[in-house]
Formats: structure tokens, C-alpha cells, sequence
């Protein structure tokens, strides 16, 4: 959480220091032109994409597939295109960086090989934790202890009817 605060403090930050270095070498107008120049680019660029994505989603839907890459794609691509409309280069850069296929395909093939890695950690923790208490149960379904010289704390209260 505060990786997110900080991000949206020093985004802004570096952005209007980023466009007044610009605009001191090249001039104000055209430091906005080139802004709304690169945000032109970017919806075009947005626009072939998303439908070139979802033309490829289209297809594996209908050969039975699920589109997952073509899903994180169409996220990569809604990403970039608000990044492309925020004023500002690096905003920009990064967005044109979701925007472009072979890059955009690089950014989803190292997000997914990061979530298999990590749901193949939780899933050996969640096996190693499963097979503890399984023998754990084992143990005290039959009837004895692990420790013979552990003690068990408990209270008893009888009621008759």
C-alpha cells in the first residue's frame, strides 16, 4: 500500500519535472503538441490492438481454448491506453511499452511465469501443510501420540440426563 502511495506522489513529481526540462529546450507549444501528438499515436495504436487482441481471444474461444494471454493482453493494453492519455513522457514511454506486441507479449509471458512460480510455491506449502496434518489426524485417530510423554490439557463435564 504505501509502494502505491508513494508511486502516485512521485509519478506526478518526476512528470512535471520531466515536461518543464522539455518545454525549457524545445518551447511550451511545442512540449504540448508533442503530448497530444503522443496521445493521437497511442489511441490509434490502442485501437489496433485491442481489436487485433480481441480477434485472437474470438478465435481460441471458438476452438474451445481459453483466452487467457489474450485476457491479460486486453488488461496490458487497458493500462497503457490510460497511461498514453495521462500528459506526461514517462507515463508515455511506459505506455507505448503495453501497447507494442512484442514487448506487451514479453511483459505477459514474464507476469504469468511470475504467478506460476508463486501459485507453485502456495501449492507446495499448501501439500507440505496438508500432509502434516493428515499425519497429525493419523496419529490421533489411532490412538496414540507422536510424543509419548506429551500431555494433554483438557476439561470434562458430565451430564446426566
Amino acid at each position: 500500500m504505501r509502494f502505491l502511495f508513494l508511486l502516485f506522489i512521485i509519478v506526478p513529481v518526476l512528470e512535471m519535472w520531466v515536461l518543464i526540462q522539455v518545454g525549457t529546450q524545445i518551447g511550451a507549444l511545442a512540449t504540448i503538441g508533442l503530448v497530444l501528438l503522443t496521445a493521437v499515436i497511442g489511441i490509434n495504436l490502442l485501437r489496433q490492438q485491442g481489436i487485433s487482441t480481441l480477434w485472437r481471444a474470438q478465435q481460441r474461444m471458438n476452438s474451445g481454448e481459453m483466452p487467457v494471454q489474450e485476457m491479460v493482453e486486453g488488461l496490458m493494453l487497458a493500462i497503457g491506453g490510460a497511461l498514453l492519455l495521462t500528459p506526461g513522457f514517462m507515463t508515455d514511454a511506459i505506455g507505448f511499452c503495453c501497447l507494442l506486441p512484442g514487448i506487451r507479449q514479453l511483459f505477459v509471458a514474464r507476469l504469468a511465469k511470475h504467478f506460476i512460480l508463486a501459485q507453485s510455491r502456495q501449492s507446495a506449502g499448501f501439500q507440505a501443510d496438508f500432509s502434516q496434518r493428515t499425519d497429525a489426524q493419523h496419529t490421533f485417530q489411532q490412538g496414540g501420540h507422536k510424543d509419548s510423554n506429551e500431555t494433554i490439557d483438557g476439561d470434562f463435564e458430565r451430564h446426566d440426563p
